[in-house]
């Protein structure tokens, strides 16, 4: 074991074969027949991905959950040990001190209280940077804005303090999704933690779900997928409208929450759940009639059924995947935030990748990466999408791998100590 650790420590991550990497995350104290048996696939299937000649989605996200890791981890998009970029490290770094400072009631001495109103807004305009794909830019307002949120919460009079509580609940959230994004896990659990104890302070039923939401994403990211599910569901019970007299707000949180409800199904190979979840998105979507944000998230019917193309793509689905794209217009994807259509590129080029529809999978996943290369680097789904394509080697694959692989760089040599990174 010492001889194959320092073996690892020579070369970089990345530079492992997918097979490899998981030959060397299971270890020798655990046998491919008993991965086999921890993922539910069949000794060959677990044969057939360590010596690189087939790994499905579906059965990358089950190898990942038995391993207590995640894909990006997997493909060699991140090392175990997490190698970030310089501006990320930093503003993780920031967000943290933040994060634990406030919460402890550690104030700056040049924070005070500006109008709820200012918050309110500042709170807003955090969320579009997040939602827009900028999470550099989120992270580093995430701070300041829980400075000023808690300043808020200390300036209210007694028993009025409710809605600032559930402003300051918004923005450890932010902090929360940013760093689980950039794989700092144990800062977005605190976070997480932290939403939820202002949350209840506001008794706000919907700031409540919203946390659990958040919880549950973080779980799924975390490869506690039973745990995500059962928090996914809750949250999305827990506020379910009555249509007939829902605002458009009460839509677009009931609406993300169970469409992200059926990402966690599919992640578990559930599709009867799935597809459940996925009718009550679609019929959310239609009473809504267009996008719309709120409660910092987003949602409507592009995004119902973008997102049900990611879960298609999951399950294995790809003619159901594809009947869905030849439907979204590029009109539809303009009413997107960035995000949202850098992903829906990723789970489109996944599914033509799967029908071997080659060419127009890269056209799709290189005009994503260029697009929005910052958001791409903290995606798992590129490298997949590369992997599968290099059995149809191209010059074009090799040109878009080098984009991929740009994400990889400042990725740090194999540690044994293995962290949970992104998914």
């Amino acid at each position: 074991m010492e001889a194959e650790n320092q073996e690892t420590r020579m070369a970089r991550w990345s530079e492992y074969t997918t097979g490899q990497r998981i030959r060397i995350l299971r270890g020798k104290a655990l046998r491919q027949s008993d991965l086999a048996e921890m993922t539910g696939l069949s000794l060959p299937t677990i044969q057939q991905a360590e010596q690189d000649k087939r790994l499905t989605l579906q059965t990358l996200l089950l190898i990942a959950s038995a391993l207590g890791t995640d894909t990006s981890v997997i493909l060699g998009q991140q090392g175990p040990r997490r190698g970030m970029e310089q501006d990320d490290r930093a503003t993780v770094r920031e967000l943290s001190r933040a994060v634990h400072d406030i919460s402890a009631g550690l104030f700056p001495d040049t924070v005070t209280a500006p109008p709820l109103a200012t918050v309110i807004e500042n709170v807003r305009q955090c969320w579009a940077r997040y939602w827009e794909g900028k999470y550099v830019a989120a992270g580093s307002l995430a701070g300041p804005l829980i400075a000023e949120a808690a300043a808020c919460v200390r300036a209210q009079p007694d028993g009025e303090q409710a809605k600032a509580w559930t402003v300051l609940s918004d923005a450890y959230r932010l902090a929360a999704y940013v760093a689980n994004l950039m794989g700092a896990r144990d800062l977005a659990y605190a976070a997480i933690g932290h939403a939820q104890t202002a949350a209840s302070r506001a008794d706000n039923g919907l700031s409540s779900a919203l946390v659990m939401s958040g919880r549950a994403w973080i779980y799924l990211r975390d490869a506690r997928l039973k745990e995500s599910l059962a928090l996914a569901e809750k949250a999305a019970t827990d506020i379910e409208p009555r249509f007939s007299q829902a605002t458009t707000g009460e839509l677009v949180a009931y609406g993300s929450h169970i469409n992200f409800a059926a990402v966690v199904a599919s992640r578990i190979g559930n599709g009867g759940l799935a597809g459940d979840y996925l009718s009550q998105s679609h019929a959310a979507g239609a009473r809504m009639g267009h996008e719309a944000r709120a409660h910092g998230t987003v949602f409507g019917p592009v995004t119902a059924s973008t997102q049900a193309v990611g879960v298609k793509v999951a399950l294995g689905q790809t003619a159901q995947a594809l009947g869905l794209i030849a439907d979204i217009k590029p009109h539809h994807e303009a009413s997107l935030s960035g995000a949202a259509r850098s992903r829906y590129a990723m789970d489109k080029a996944m599914a033509q990748a799967d029908a071997k529809l080659w060419d127009a999978s890269l056209d799709t996943l290189e005009r994503a990466l260029l697009d929005h290369p910052v958001w791409a680097r903290h995606q798992a789904l590129p490298s997949v999408i590369v992997e599968k394509i290099g059995r149809a080697s191209t010059a074009r694959l090799r040109r878009v791998s080098k984009l991929v692989a740009t994400g990889l760089d400042g990725a740090d040599g194999f540690s044994p100590a293995t962290s949970r990174t992104a998914l």
